[in-house]
């Protein structure tokens, strides 16, 4: 099936080594979906946390749809993200061993379902940073020398 990008957490490569990801479902309301469809949502400020054995994403901005009247959420609720019970178990214990963080990338359609891909990340450094910020300086430099001749 085809995928369409509906959001993207642009700070999640620069702030976090992402080590491997995974995909999830997350839960919501009709006028939620109304509104991602027409392209109102924003995950840049987000992060995800695991709590009583379910996991939760935080801080995810669904603007209220237009239409949406008495039906319309919270535009920061708290969603519940749907997971197996086995890659919960396996997102907790690399958490707790590794000091790890749980980062969205993200947000697309895949059918008509939302989904939405995390990434098991490390924070960086400020030095990894600026080695990153430098790499892609050179490789714009590159590509500049390499089309002007």
């Amino acid at each position: 099936m085809e995928k369409k990008l509906l959001a993207k957490n642009p700070t999640a490569y620069h702030n976090y080594t992402i080590e491997s990801t995974l995909e999830a479902g997350i839960v919501l309301t009709g006028t939620e979906i109304k509104s991602i469809r027409n392209g109102k949502c924003n995950i840049k400020d987000t992060y995800v946390n695991i709590k009583n054995g379910e996991v939760f994403i935080y801080g995810m901005h669904i603007s209220p749809y237009e239409f949406g009247n008495i039906y319309n959420k919270d535009p920061l609720r708290t969603r519940k993200l749907l997971l197996n019970k086995s890659e919960i178990n396996k997102l907790f214990g690399m958490i707790k061993q590794k000091g790890v963080s749980l980062v969205p990338i993200n947000m697309y359609m895949r059918g008509n379902k939302v989904k939405l891909e995390i990434g098991i990340g490390k924070g960086k450094k400020l030095y990894d940073k600026r080695q990153d910020i430098a790499k892609k300086d050179a490789e714009i430099k590159i590509q500049r020398a390499l089309k002007n001749k």
